[in-house]
């Protein structure tokens, strides 16, 4: 089997428990973070699937190596490649599929609710229980792609997931782990501490760090599923 190709596009927010899952099932991956200075590859076809993860840039800004993600992802679906993006990734798939990433609704930061369609993707993608909070980070969101599915909502962002064929965009971090968590809360960001007095859809430290013992398992749960099923996808041939 071909790897796995894991895009990060900062040190902090690296694959977490993408990359733990991974290495619970023995499946191959390589991972290219432009923090260390190094440049996406030019090709899609040594890798089985693709992951995209967050960051704390806009996909609209002017960088080579977000240029760089969304020709792999359009590389991807032109090989039957199954791609995953997680908030960053997610909007770096809808700009690459047409869609426009903009100011959202309201900030998300912290655990935050979350609704799903009632439909056969959405049941595929996150299970028949999947958890109803999840971890945010974002000011912007995506829009939905032209004959892409919406399969996940919330009150402050409309947008929370939507899925292609094989491709799978969400604007939260399904990758969170307890130690990624633990870091995040510890981020001294003066943008967050304004956001926590403007927004209700922001969380203190203090809240995103009890969120762990309440949500985070329930949380990995619905990660599994999701790993699991995007594996699933991977075609014999790679």
């Amino acid at each position: 089997m071909k790897p796995v190709l894991i895009l990060e596009h900062q040190l902090p927010e690296n694959a977490a428990y993408l990359k733990t899952y991974l290495e619970n099932h023995n499946i191959p991956f390589v991972i290219y973070n432009t923090d260390v200075n190094q440049y996406f590859p030019e090709n899609i076809e040594p890798y089985s699937a693709l992951a995209i993860m967050g960051g704390s840039m806009s996909a609209n800004d002017p960088i080579y190596t977000s240029r760089q993600a969304e020709i792999l992802i359009l590389q991807a679906i032109h090989c039957d490649i199954p791609v995953i993006g997680h908030c960053l990734g997610g909007q770096l798939i809808s700009k690459a599929l047409g869609g426009k990433i903009t100011k959202s609704y309201k900030p998300e930061i912290g655990w935050q609710p979350i609704s799903y369609t009632d439909n056969e993707l959405t049941k595929a993608w996150f299970g028949n229980d999947p958890t109803d909070t999840v971890m945010h980070w974002h000011y912007e969101s995506f829009s939905i792609p032209k004959n892409a599915t919406l399969l996940a909502s919330s009150n402050a962002c409309q947008n929370q997931a939507f899925c292609i064929d094989k491709v799978l965009a969400m604007q939260f971090h399904i990758e969170i782990d307890s130690e990624k968590t633990v870091r995040w809360a510890n981020d001294i960001d003066p943008v967050w501490d304004q956001a926590i007095i403007d927004y209700n859809t922001v969380q203190t430290k203090q809240q995103m760090l009890d969120g762990i013992d309440k949500h985070l398992n329930k949380h990995k749960q619905t990660a599994d599923h999701i790993y699991s099923y995007w594996v699933s996808l991977i075609n014999d041939k790679n």
